[in-house]
């Protein structure tokens, strides 16, 4: 990999990026897009690049061709209409490549890449990497906004991505549907949704990447005795950026039916729904290897 850095010169200046992508909607991206499929396509121009960090954190440097969309403009549109004005406001259209990036370990991109695809931009993928983690690899940054001109995206409800609380409440009885509650074991010991496995979120990075290699991640299901035939359902504690990351991990191993309960464990207590917890725990209930 060429680790040569390029970094512009000129901070803040707005540019405005050639709209003509040659080839991009023929390219359809993995669960998780490597840095060098992402190079490629930036090179092509074949890819819309999304940042969720905060803006002033975007202005300080960011992947070349990137846009600025923070995570709280994502939670604050957050309707079907919304987001696919979002995404046409940033020159989207329905097929073109979308990857994402933050610099929290991947939680962040993982909500903002989900609910695109949730809305009908199925070739939105997660990049494997933070951004702090692109620079300690001296890749590309720059400093200039990027601007793209407004297209037309369609919304295209995926509901087989989604579980609201009365599907949570009705899944909870059944065996063949599994809960997963990605928060920190801890937290998860004090209360979670009755029936819940435990999958911490800080288990499904390793080695510079936001997620582990798919047979790991498998090894962690297998440990539990949580078949991949069955459905799983991701949730955490608030907005859906930890169980967005845990829903990217199981879809990574191969899980075919994985739902994300977006408005998660926040909801379900607020409207005071059972909970369970450890009142007996001990110091070893905190391993979750």
């Amino acid at each position: 990999m060429n680790n040569n850095t390029h970094t512009s010169n000129v901070a803040n200046e707005k540019k405005v990026v050639n709209s003509t992508i040659f080839g991009a909607e023929d390219y359809e991206l993995p669960v998780v897009c490597d840095i060098d499929i992402l190079r490629t396509l930036i090179r092509n121009k074949a890819a819309r690049v999304v940042d969720v960090r905060k803006e002033e954190e975007y202005k300080q440097g960011h992947i070349p061709t990137a846009v600025s969309i923070p995570l709280a403009q994502v939670l604050s549109k957050d309707s079907p209409e919304g987001i696919v004005d979002i995404l046409e406001s940033i020159g989207v259209s329905d097929n073109l490549p979308v990857i994402v990036y933050d610099d929290t370990f991947g939680a962040l991109a993982a909500r903002v890449a989900w609910t695109f695809q949730y809305v009908g931009h199925t070739n939105s993928s997660l990049l494997e990497v933070t951004f702090s983690r692109w620079k300690d690899l001296e890749l590309e940054i720059e400093n200039q906004i990027n601007t793209y001109p407004r297209t037309t995206h369609h919304i295209n409800i995926n509901q087989e991505m989604h579980a609201d609380v009365s599907y949570v409440e009705n899944a909870k009885e059944s065996t063949n549907k599994i809960l997963v509650d990605s928060r920190e074991r801890l937290n998860f010991l004090t209360e979670h949704i009755p029936g819940a496995k435990n999958i911490p979120y800080t288990m499904l990075g390793s080695n510079g990447n936001i997620l582990r290699k798919p047979d790991e991640i498998r090894r962690f299901m297998e440990n539990r005795g949580l078949s991949p035939e069955s459905e799983f359902i991701t949730y955490c504690g608030s907005v859906g950026t930890l169980s967005g990351l845990a829903y990217y991990a199981l879809k990574l191993a191969g899980i075919k039916n994985v739902k994300l309960y977006a408005k998660s464990f926040r909801e379900w207590k607020i409207l005071g729904k059972p909970k369970e917890e450890f009142k007996d725990a001990n110091y070893w209930d905190l391993s979750a290897e």
